[in-house]
């Protein structure tokens, strides 16, 4: 093949400018991604049962819709919540096989089953099924800069104005209002309904009857008689529009003639559809809304079409409002990508001179650089293909890639060289001779590192999705390379090279480098040959190499992902059950300060909201967005997120009136909302709440004194006291008093009813009733609520009811159909997640029989990694032995060619201990490449020895000869790598964590291999050749007279 082509220049030109033109074209149709859609989908179920208690929420909405979920398609795991504030919440995860919208069709279906067992008032609030994952995408937030507008105000105009228009961008799969639109509230005072006899029901009545619309028909419509002229709408009454036309509603009319109205028994205003939430920014009155990414949806494409669309609607802002961003993940996507692309070229540069150190020629240098766009644009269009975006870990592919395509090259060239410098051939005859010799080789190393790479793209679950990403760019830049190494490489070193002068070599600075090069080149001669002497000597330092790779591995921590900056921090805080919003806001108001204060050079902002955290809704509940500066103003170590988070937490642990966590998000969206573990631990026997509580409190004093676990928390809130009314049905009955307006008058006087709705600038909002704030803070004000019995008497709730004090849960939780507690809590300071994990593992088992635990999110996820980890090395390693003994016809080379990767993998391990890194699924990436590159510098030398065996040497002479041979292109190739990456392991900012984990690993293998392997691997093939004698000659083919001589990727 490559004959062909060096008799057709033109031709291979043809093929090369067709490749790079189609990879061009599909870069152009590629989106860019910070990771491709690692979290799984997930769907998720809202609903609202107002006034309920979390019990009441969970055994009459909760329970009901978890048991319709039966027979969903690739269902992974399914976690609910239901909270005193009346909010169920049920959220279904399914596998990475799972269709985003066939999972949520079939969640609908079944869900459209069982609404009608779900009370009425949950059904008229409506059941939301959204599309989402449960993190967010951004926090935008409205200021008020003047003050002049409250929270309230502010998330009135949002929702009226943006929320519905973000609803509808496409990729936004759901938005959370921080604060609450305008509502007509309608406050009831129950010692004027009693003085007129009257009971809240009489009032919600009321409202229904007269705040409604009426469908009048036309004057004239058809059919009509003959002859008329006339035809007009009838308009009757519309919705009420101000809370002036609520105050004029007419509850009844007494004996002498007056009317009662509404405002005769309540005050009417225009109030918040909700009070739950309250929120400032630094300090400034402010309302927010939280963006939710949509499963599968463009985290960077989307958040770019959310700042369009506010930047459009911006010019209606109210006067002194400002928009900021007090929380955003997409600004980090940005850098760390760029980060990459700046690394991608600083390889280039530095692979290029390496290669013109060693090969002192500019027109040899350029034919391995013009390898490097072929291939990498040809590697964007196999992307295309596979329908993959530009994201971090297929450019982290890409400068792997580098490093390997242009090994080939390289080998081509300096074999060439070589050929022209030794026999005196014309360019032409020389890379005719030369391909002859090394095409199997080049063949030989496609094999092997295409082989390293396969098995990984067939593993499950979320790490499968990141390993695919490797595995196809890797592979293909490598097939990708063998082809043009086979096809335009040849064509140009015929053309472009010219005959060296004789002597040219030993002038100059290059003359120089040469003399010392080869004085060298007979030093490791002689070297190898003083090893292959002493061979048992050896032999044991390498038994002895081998056994340090299995210690080194079963020290070094492991971990999902790296952590990284993101240049964002959450704050959560949690009060003692029963704290009020005051005090709430009183450890916020500490939280802010703090950051603003003694963090204010690397924080930018803080935006604090009271009421919403990620382990529930109520007031004794906050969670702080913290922006930190841009990450060109924060270089140093001390200014990093996570050195951040550490201050802070030993600051917010002197705050006596909550717990305070200072917490980054983690290293992949849709996991979760902060970085560390995360798991339930589950009542199998159904052993009741308090049990389960006990277990987990058990567990969490246990998580406390043990060094190696930190912040281990519940992701839940303590049970709180809770107020039970306890009504006498006899002594109801025996005052002719329904039992219907008993808790029609609870409900609306304590809960507040939605009754239905009014025109508010155009748009429909709710109407609700409530007692007012005077008549429902303290037990006592129950006894001032009168209900009418059947003879028209207005009895008090004191006749036929008692009251007492016990304990509930504010916030109840199910995994998988069982009652459960979430548990967060993360690694102490340099130990890894994976042994945090295990540290838990073994709590459990100390626990009370019946309670188990289940890993959920990115904590499940780590679990099927690490148990994967094992199968994936020893299946590459088997497939790469299987393809050499296949490629050569013999079983003991692979054997020869495989004892050589512990030398690369001892590297690796050594760099990453002494650089505090983590067994992470980077690493796992970079320790395959290394396993590859291992075994390519053993081809190169394997290659050459039997070709000289053939040539009728004898073993030892054979395998010096290839050495010496070999000892160049090895160094360039394996110089040209390691350079390639030193700008992954050397970053520093956005996406810097898992850069230097794939980085340090690599190099630190590669530097071993290459000056242990150069050594060990000669000693490895005499000694397996020694013990297994092999064929002697060619294992011939139609171009080959032998696979010959080396190569590499």
């Amino acid at each position: 093949m490559s004959r062909f082509f060096i008799d057709r220049p033109i031709f291979a030109w043809v093929i090369a400018i067709v490749i790079m033109l189609a990879g061009a074209l599909s870069i152009l149709t590629l989106s860019i991604s910070q990771y491709p859609q690692i979290a799984p989908t997930t769907v998720s179920i809202s609903a609202t049962y107002s006034g309920a208690d979390a019990a009441t929420v969970e055994n009459s909405v909760t329970k009901v819709i978890e048991q319709g979920m039966t027979g969903i398609d690739n269902l992974d795991y399914m976690a609910s919540t239901s909270t005193a504030t009346g909010q169920a919440s049920i959220s279904l995860t399914f596998t990475n096989k799972a269709d985003p919208d066939v999972a949520q069709m079939q969640v609908q279906n079944k869900l459209q089953l069982v609404t009608a067992q779900l009370p009425q008032t949950v059904q008229s609030t409506g059941i939301v099924v959204s599309k989402s994952t449960s993190n967010f995408l951004m926090v935008v937030g409205f200021v008020s800069t003047d003050g002049k507008l409250n929270s309230n105000d502010l998330a009135d105009y949002v929702s009226s104005t943006l929320n519905d228009t973000l609803k509808r961008i496409e990729g936004v799969g759901n938005t959370q209002i921080f604060g609450a639109g305008y509502a007509m509230r309608i406050w009831v005072d129950p010692d004027k309904l009693a003085k007129y006899q009257l009971m809240v029901s009489d009032v919600t009545n009321a409202i229904q009857a007269q705040n409604s619309q009426v469908s009048a028909g036309q004057l004239g419509a058809l059919p009509q008689r003959k002859g008329q002229q006339l035809n007009a709408t009838v308009t009757a009454k519309s919705r009420m529009q101000t809370p002036e036309q609520f105050e004029n509603i007419i509850l009844k009319s007494q004996s002498n003639g007056s009317l009662v109205r509404i405002n005769d028994v309540a005050t009417v205003e225009l109030g918040a559809d909700s009070y739950t939430t309250s929120t400032t920014y630094n300090g400034h009155p402010s309302a927010g809304l939280a963006v939710m990414l949509a499963s599968g949806a463009n985290a960077i494409n989307t958040a770019e079409a959310v700042r369009a669309a506010i930047g459009n609607m911006s010019q209606t802002l109210p006067p002194n409002v400002e928009i900021v961003y007090p929380y955003d993940t997409t600004p980090f996507v940005k850098l760390s990508i760029e980060d990459v692309v700046k690394t991608l070229f600083e390889a280039i540069v530095l692979v290029f001179i390496v290669m013109f150190v060693f090969l002192q020629n500019i027109r040899a240098t350029l034919i391995p650089t013009l390898a490097v766009p072929v291939v990498l644009l040809g590697t964007f269009g196999v992307l295309a293909m596979f329908g993959y975006s530009i994201n971090t870990l297929t450019m982290f592919g890409m400068v792997l890639a580098i490093g390997l395509l242009v090994d080939d090259a390289i080998v081509v060239v300096e074999n060439v060289e070589r050929v022209m410098e030794e026999e005196g051939l014309s360019p032409r005859e020389a890379t005719i001779k030369s391909m002859q010799e090394i095409t199997g080789a080049l063949i030989g190393i496609a094999t092997v590192l295409s082989a390293v790479f396969i098995p990984m793209a067939f593993f499950s679950g979320s790490v499968g999705v990141i390993y695919r990403q490797f595995s196809v760019t890797i592979v293909s830049a490598m097939v990708l390379s063998v082809i043009v190494a086979l096809i335009l490489t040849p064509a140009l070193c015929a053309t472009i090279l010219r005959t060296p002068k004789h002597g040219a070599k030993q002038k100059g600075a290059f003359g120089w480098f040469n003399r010392n090069f080869e004085r060298g080149t007979r030093g490791y001669r002689r070297g190898v040959h003083g090893m292959i002497r002493l061979s048992a000597v050896f032999l044991l330092i390498f038994v002895l190499i081998g056994v340090g790779v299995g210690y080194l591995f079963n020290r070094l921590p492991s971990s999902f992902l790296p952590d990284e900056d993101q240049g964002i921090l959450l704050t959560a805080v949690q009060l003692p059950p029963g704290a009020t919003d005051s005090r709430t806001w009183a450890v916020l108001d500490q939280v802010r300060d703090y950051y603003l204060k003694n963090e204010k050079d690397y924080v930018e902002g803080a935006f604090a909201v009271a009421g919403f955290g990620f382990s529930g809704q109520g007031q004794n509940v906050g969670l702080v967005f913290v922006r930190l500066k841009d990450f060109d103003q924060r270089k140093t170590p001390q200014s990093k997120a996570q050195a951040i988070a550490g201050r802070a937490m030993g600051a917010f642990s002197k705050i006596k009136d909550g717990s305070v966590f200072a917490l980054a998000p983690p290293a992949i969206p849709g996991f979760g909302s902060s970085s560390g573990f995360d798991f339930f631990i589950k009542d199998i026997n159904g052993a009741g709440h308090e049990a389960l509580i006990a277990a987990r409190n058990q567990l969490l004093g246990a998580a406390a004194q043990n060094h190696k676990l930190f912040g281990t928390r519940p992701n839940g809130q303590e049970d709180t006291p809770q107020y039970s009314v306890n009504i006498d049905q006899e002594k109801a009955s025996a005052l002719n008093i329904t039992l219907s307006d008993i808790d029609t008058t609870l409900s609306t006087a304590w809960g507040g009813t939605y009754v239905n709705d009014f025109i508010d600038r155009g748009r429909v909002k709710k109407v609700y009733v409530q007692a007012d704030k005077d008549f429902r803070m303290q037990p006592e004000d129950l006894g001032r609520w009168y209900v009418r019995n059947s003879g028209g008497d207005m009895v008090p709730f004191s006749a036929f009811s008692s009251g007492e004090w016990n304990y509930g849960s504010p916030r109840l939780e199910r995994y998988n159909g069982s009652s459960a507690v979430e548990i967060l809590g993360s690694a102490a300071p340099g130990v890894s997640s994976g042994d945090a994990m295990n540290e838990i593992d073994k709590i459990m088992t100390s626990l009370p029989p019946g309670f188990s635990h289940e890993w959920t999110s990115l904590s499940a996820q780590e679990k099927l990694s690490g148990n994967q980890a094992s199968q994936l090395y020893a299946i590459s390693i088997l497939v790469v032995f299987l393809a050499l003994a296949a490629l050569y016809e013999s079983w003991s080379i692979p054997l020869a060619v495989m004892l050589s990767v512990p030398i690369g993998i001892f590297g690796a391990l050594l760099a990453a201990t002494l650089f505090g890194q983590s067994n992470d699924v980077y690493f796992k990436v970079g320790l395959l490449t290394t396993i590859g590159l291992a075994a390519k510098n053993a081809i190169l030398i394997v290659e050459f020895a039997i070709e000289q065996q053939n040539q009728g040497k004898s073993l030892i002479d054979a395998t010096l000869e290839a050495s010496r041979q070999r000892l160049r292109p090895i160094l360039m190739t394996s110089l040209a790598f390691i350079l390639g990456v030193l700008p992954l392991a050397i970053a520093n900012g956005a996406g810097s964590g898992s850069q230097n984990s794939i980085g340090i690993g690599v190099m630190g293998g590669m530097i071993s291999a290459t000056v242990l392997g150069i050594f060990f691997i000669p000693l490895l093939f005499v000694s397996v050749r020694r013990v297994f004698k092999g064929r002697i000659g060619p294992v011939t083919t139609q171009e080959t007279p032998a696979p010959d001589s080396g190569a590499t990727h």
